[in-house]
């Protein structure tokens, strides 16, 4: 059965990404597009749907992003959101004007008629609005559908024609109702059969690679992270002995990471993998030596990676294909067409533009991540191999703000290792306490408590992060420790609750927690006297430092 597809058109939108993992959700797979693509490749790709993006521009710039407007007429369900639904207003002979007044964050929406996009949506519903211009008159064959206290066009449809448009982000999880919007066009109006999961996915691509690579060596770089570990299991189910795993340890690991990875991948291992170890603490720290500035710092880690890769890959033969762990976020945070450059990730912008290997395999390439996890369970990979704490492809060396140096690393391993400690230590703590509550319950005779307590002590509390770690600052500050003057560094402490990691926010962890590690990092790590709390969301910023 072929895979049905939606094609979200990027116009420059922050939030590209976040309507793919929306539409995902609904179980239909979705790509996210340049709005470079040619009509040509769109109809090719026989999509049972198109979504634009929001975007910074005003479409009555010329200059601005446009769309050809046979779009409209290959005869595919299209819906427009924020920017995209100015494009669609402006393209079809509606009028598009500076708002009066500009609306940004909550507002209230009230449905005009019955549509199917709105289906199962409350007559006034909570939306997340962002805009300074808006639709001043629909095109026409369309009708208003929703309207706000400063927006009258908050909607529109042409339903005849299937083109639909939402100056709202239903995408947004501030939009109360987004999901069942977006489910609407996506089943509903599109007509997909939400077919896509997991296990169908894994099995595909495990006969893809097999046929692709034919009698080929695979050579994968493994960081021992969650995603370069899916990628080797799934990689050995395809192709077995043909592959090789190189597993660099570059001087910027967590703690006793590279023995941890080799105990897992190794000869000792519970794999049945060719694994080879290549120490380069030193070369990575001459490379990145004097370097400050974030995206060289990508560059340099990511140039070197596959420059090791040659070397080992001539030590055991000829190799034909190079593999990574690369994910969908990856990709489209490195850049998708002219969408802006987050940030370069060290196996997709951080690549050098030559490579020594015939072809460069990505199997999770276009993942995000909560999907690699369901794919590394189908796969057979353990919990806790799944679901450890996400690293970046380039380590260390970008929770260190400034210059890498080995005394640096040395600091962000020791801090790091007491943070995830204390705060496993609090999770236990919270799990032994409801153990015994659930013992004092079943004495007191109340047994239906007990069970219930028994139940909560084998959960996470409700503050976990879904990831947490700590960094360096480049800030050096006065301090007094033992009745002596110190200028050490700020160690700086990162925890965010995500559900795909495109977006983030800060975690709420208990204070005694902060406070603890806060103690124990000042006196048992040396060079530090200043311990910080990053509250910052995503957007605007990123999880990782830089």
């Amino acid at each position: 059965m072929e895979r049905e597809m939606i094609i979200v058109l990027d116009f420059g939108g922050q939030y590209n990404q976040l309507i793919a993992r929306r539409v995902r959700e609904c179980n239909v797979y979705a790509e996210v597009w340049p709005y470079t693509k040619s009509l040509e490749e769109i109809k090719a790709a026989n999509p049972k749907g198109i979504i634009f993006t929001g975007g910074p521009n005003s479409v009555y710039d010329e200059a601005s992003p446009h769309y050809e407007k046979g779009i409209f007429e290959i005869g595919v369900p299209i819906l427009g959101i924020c920017y995209g639904s100015q494009l669609m207003a402006w393209t079809l002979g509606g009028e598009v004007k500076t708002a009066p007044v500009s609306e940004y964050g909550h507002t209230d929406i009230v449905l005009n008629n019955k549509s199917l996009l709105f289906q199962d949506v409350n007559l006034t519903t909570s939306v997340w609005m962002s805009h300074t211009d808006y639709i001043a008159k629909v095109p026409e064959g369309f009708v208003a559908t929703s309207h706000s206290k400063d927006c009258p066009i908050a909607s529109m449809e042409c339903a005849e024609k299937k083109l639909y448009a939402t100056q709202f982000h239903p995408e947004v999880m501030h939009t109360e109702e987004g999901q069942t919007m977006l489910q609407n066009f996506v089943l509903g109006i599109c007509g997909c059969r939400g077919d896509w999961r997991m296990d169908s996915f894994v099995q595909t691509k495990i006969e893809e690679i097999r046929n692709h690579v034919g009698n080929g060596k695979v050579l994968l770089a493994l960081s021992g992270g969650m995603d370069s570990s899916v990628a080797a299991v799934l990689l050995s189910k395809a192709v077995g002995k043909q592959l090789t795993c190189v597993f660099v340890d570059q001087g910027l690991l967590r703690k006793d990471e590279g023995d941890e990875v080799e105990a897992i991948f190794g000869p000792k291992g519970r794999y049945d993998l060719n694994f080879i170890r290549v120490n380069a603490q030193d070369r990575f720290y001459e490379k990145l030596k004097g370097v400050e500035e974030p995206e060289k710092k990508r560059k340099i880690i990511g140039e070197e990676f596959i420059r090791v890769f040659e070397e080992e890959a001539k030590k055991i033969g000829t190799v034909d294909f190079l593999a990574q762990g690369t994910i969908y976020p990856d990709v489209i945070e490195s850049g998708l067409g002219k969408s802006a450059v987050i940030k370069s990730h060290h196996n997709v912008g951080g690549l050098p533009d030559y490579v020594d290997f015939k072809e460069i395999i990505e199997p999770l390439r276009m993942l995000f991540k909560d999907e690699v996890r369901r794919a590394g369970l189908e796969l057979g990979l353990p919990e806790k191999l799944v679901f450890r704490q996400p690293f970046p492809g380039p380590g260390l060396g970008v929770r260190i703000i400034g210059e890498v140096t080995a005394e640096k690393v040395k600091i962000v391993q020791e801090a790091d290792a007491i943070f995830r400690e204390e705060i496993a230590k609090a999770v236990e703590d919270w799990r032994e306490t409801w153990k015994e509550e659930a013992k004092r319950a079943e004495n007191a005779g109340a047994a239906v408590k007990a069970d219930r307590y028994r139940k909560r002590a084998k959960t996470n509390p409700e503050w976990l992060p879904n990831q947490y770690f700590a960094a360096l600052s480049n800030m050096r500050s006065v301090g007094v420790m033992g009745d002596f003057r110190t200028y050490d560094y700020a160690v700086v402490l990162r925890a965010v609750n995500t559900s795909d990691f495109m977006t983030a926010e800060c975690t709420d962890i208990p204070f005694p927690v902060l406070q603890k590690s806060m103690n124990r990092i000042i006196n048992e790590v040396k060079g530090v006297n200043r311990v910080l709390y990053d509250l910052t969301s995503k957007p605007p910023g990123t999880i990782e430092m830089e």
